[in-house]
């Protein structure tokens, strides 16, 4: 089902352009049109009824020139931090540990609710088109969840070519509906909605209710960041490449955003149960024909593909928090398909219970969304703001302007979104984020502690050479050179004459780094190294193993040495436990012995051999 498994060179074929590039990033953003309106006319309607679609534009304006000032901020973003991770580098490279955490914590809380979210309402554009369906909206939102993980499983090669076509749909249509919408409204062809029973229209909006209804509608605000965020994931050259892709997404939603807008409040729409704004608006303008259920059906697989940006964008932020050890290792790998599966994967299982807990319900889940990104736009602003002060350089001071008033802009966002949503949830943030904090400076203390405690760094081991008059054939499998290692050779050293050092290569530069720490040990033992094009160990091991079987003689078995690191409960959550999955497996060979050398450690003493 995941396809055909892919060598490291194919990695750049798994990259991004322009031209797929666009509709993977921009799926986010672009859907975000599809409620963002309507979650301004759900914070209007109920305090001054029908009177809301008067204000619709008014609140969308500072929106979109925030988007705006977000667009140009992120191309700077881009230009100074082409290895990916938008907020989080920033904030790292300008204020140090503890703000890139927040930043990284706010945008993986963010890309979580940005899958959630979008597939509910996706669920929420199907059912408003076949209302029977309604019944059935969580097991419609698992189901799509399960489709988006195995279509990016498939590699991203694969899935941007999969969810760009419909992504290009979507944008057809609503640039279809505007300008039909448009043409019927200056041609005086264009009544609005008549409701059976209209609400009530009462006093005018206040300040108050303008920022409730602008903090609702920032969430067409998110997605920009991703682009930023995944400057790995486009083709050579990835900067020039990304910085395009940002600023045509910019215009798309500056677009379909502002004509949506204006649109609502020409035909008066307003929300109404088991339905959409852009249903109702769709109808007024297309009436029941075919253009109607294009575009609902557009407008599903939109929200369906918007949380692929969420698939594209987080994996690859928990690889550089990987890499920095802030999370387990484990999500810095990539799989056989070329993608961060473990990404993948966690995203799809948060998603499934925040869909089973909130009932797929978009507008239950929407106050927990935008105060997250708001946060990390604020952090990423004003560290640029801060660098464009320091090294000066060319344009800086119109750079700086942009990003100060990115960084008060945001700041000010923020503050409303949260003030204005955290009877309704945005409460809970505030303590997810902090705790996603303090779990990545828990890990990131354990890694380094334990890379302290079993470094070779300035010890003094002395290899002892081969005493064993045994000649039974024994394998001893290395990984990295630490005292671990050692200690594991050492008990080889002593049960065989007949040793074979075995490393599985994934990567080049780390092998080549093994190799010569292993030669600079004066280790006489060859090490034997068996390339992993697929970054996948198990197999070659297998396949290597059982060669070795057959070249044994009746009476022989061959021992498999590995090196078990034993600690208390952090070490089965921080180390992945390799050599249980191999004992586990290498169980059924019946020519096979695995012996697991304990490598013990104590929170009151050092690491022991």
């Amino acid at each position: 089902m995941l396809g055909r498994a892919l060598t490291e060179n194919q990695l750049n074929h798994e990259k991004l352009s322009r031209i797929w590039g666009l509709p993977i990033m921009a799926s986010d953003a672009v859907s975000s049109v599809a409620y963002a309106v309507e979650e301004i006319l759900y914070a209007l309607v109920p305090f001054i009824g029908i009177l809301a679609v008067r204000y619709v534009g008014l609140v969308s304006i500072p929106i979109i020139l925030l988007l705006v000032i977000l667009v140009f901020s992120y191309s700077q973003i881009i230009t100074k931090y082409p290895k990916g991770g938008g907020a989080y580098d920033v904030s790292k490279d300008v204020f140090g540990k503890k703000t890139s955490l927040a930043a990284a914590s706010c945008l993986m809380v963010d890309y979580i609710l940005t899958a959630a979210v979008s597939v509910s309402s996706s669920t929420a554009a199907i059912v408003a088109a076949f209302p029977e369906l309604a019944s059935n909206k969580i097991i419609i939102s698992i189901a799509c969840i399960l489709l988006i993980t195995l279509i990016n499983l498939r590699g991203a090669s694969e899935s941007s070519k999969i969810f760009g076509f419909p992504t290009y749909l979507f944008i057809l249509s609503m640039v279809v509906l505007i300008i039909t919408g448009f043409i019927r409204y200056f041609t005086g062809n264009l009544p609005p909605i008549e409701y059976a029973f209209p609400p009530e229209q009462l006093e005018g909006i206040t300040l108050l209710l303008f920022l409730k209804a602008f903090s609702s509608g920032c969430t067409a605000l998110t997605g920009v960041e991703a682009v930023s965020n995944a400057v790995p994931n486009f083709r050579e050259p990835p900067v020039k490449t990304a910085k395009h892709v940002l600023y045509m997404l910019g215009m798309i939603i500056i677009f379909i955003f502002g004509g949506t807008s204006f649109l609502a409040g020409v035909i008066k729409v307003i929300p109404v149960e088991n339905t959409t704004v852009i249903s109702q608006m769709a109808h007024q303008i297309f009436g029941g024909g075919f253009m109607y259920y294009a575009l609902q059906f557009t407008t599903a697989l939109i929200l369906l593909l918007a949380a692929n940006t969420a698939y594209n964008g987080l994996p690859v932020l928990l690889s550089i928090l990987a890499h920095d050890q802030y999370i387990p290792k484990q999500f810095s790998h990539r799989g056989a398909k070329l993608s961060f599966s473990n990404g993948i994967i966690l995203i799809s299982v948060i998603s499934i219970v925040l869909l089973i807990t909130f009932k797929a319900d978009t507008h239950a889940l929407i106050p927990f969304y935008a105060v997250g990104v708001l946060v990390s736009f604020t952090i990423s602003q004003a560290g640029m703001f801060l660098k464009w002060l320091k090294i000066k350089g060319k344009g800086w001071v119109y750079k700086s302007c942009i990003n100060g008033f990115g960084a008060l802009a945001t700041f000010v966002g923020a503050i409303i979104v949260f003030a204005m949503k955290f009877a309704s949830g945005a409460w809970v943030i505030a303590i997810i984020i902090p705790l996603i904090m303090l779990f990545m400076a828990f890990t990131r203390r354990e890694y380094v502690k334990f890379e302290k405690d079993v470094s070779i760094e300035n010890y003094d081991y002395k290899y002892k050479g081969n005493k064993s008059n045994n000649t039974k054939p024994c394998i001893v499998l290395v990984h990295n050179m630490n005292k671990g290692t050692l200690k594991t050779l050492d008990y080889a050293l002593d049960i065989s004459s007949n040793i074979t050092a075995l490393h599985i290569s994934r990567t080049l530069s780390h092998t080549k780094l093994l190799q010569k720490q292993w030669d600079e040990m004066k280790i006489d033992i060859p090490l034997t190294v068996i390339p992993a094009p697929h970054r996948e160990i198990m197999q070659p091991l297998i396949d290597y193993i059982t060669e070795r079987e057959k070249q044994l003689n009746k009476s022989e078995h061959l021992t498999v040495v590995l090196t078990k690191y034993i600690g208390d409960w952090k070490y089965r959550i921080f180390h992945n436990q390799t050599s249980l999955f191999i004992e586990n497996r290498l169980s059924g060979h019946k020519d096979s012995v695995t012996v697991l050398v304990p490598y013990v450690y104590s929170e009151k003493k050092n690491m022991k051999i």
